[in-house]
Order: structure tokens, then C-alpha cells, then sequence
């Protein structure tokens, strides 16, 4: 299995859709369908009736999942940059293509 250019907790810029320019963190990613769920981005309002666990009932907003080709992890300074893995110190890290900082450890 390859490794994950994009992971649970990055910052990233939304490139196309309704909510492109847009800034979230990912809360989760689904390789297999080849989709992350990001906060505050692409947002889907459900109806709900009241049941016994949510008496109120009401309109129940949740981000739902888009596609990972449509996000980018965003640089220090808040633009999208791609992702390229090194070797630094016999360890296998994510580096920022138009920075050059390493992302993680």
C-alpha cells in the first residue's frame, strides 16, 4: 500500500467546486474511495425527525466526503502545494513541493 500524500489532520485548500479557495482540516480519509472529509467544507444539511435519541428533530448539517483530487495541502503561507516524499534521516517524510518544508516529523 502507498502511502497517503494527504493525512487526518492536514491543512488544506479546496481547488475546484463550490467551495473552491475554501480552508479546512481533514477529518478523515477514505482511501478506497479515494475521498477525505474536510471541515467546514462541502456541507450537507439533513432533515431529521424526532426520535428517541434526538427529541428535538431539526436540520442536522454534516461535511460530506469529496474527492481527494479536488484538495490540495495548503503551505505555511495558506496556498495549495503538492506533496513529494524524501529520506531524511533513514525516515520516509511528506515534503512541500514549492516550500520544500517537511510537513510531518
Amino acid at each position: 500500500m502507498a502511502a497517503s500524500k494527504i493525512k487526518k489532520g492536514d491543512a488544506v485548500v479546496v481547488l475546484s467546486g463550490k467551495d473552491k479557495g475554501r480552508t479546512g482540516t481533514v477529518l478523515q480519509v477514505l482511501p478506497k474511495d479515494g475521498k477525505v472529509v474536510v471541515e467546514g467544507v462541502n456541507v450537507a444539511t439533513r432533515h431529521r425527525k424526532p426520535t428517541q435519541q434526538n427529541p428535538q428533530g431539526g436540520i442536522e448539517r454534516i461535511p460530506a466526503p469529496m474527492a481527494i483530487s479536488k484538495i490540495a495541502v495548503a503551505d505555511k503561507d495558506g496556498k495549495p502545494t503538492r506533496v513529494r516524499f524524501e529520506t531524511k534521516d533513514g525516515k520516509k517524510v511528506r515534503v512541500a513541493v514549492k516550500s520544500g518544508e517537511t510537513i510531518d516529523g
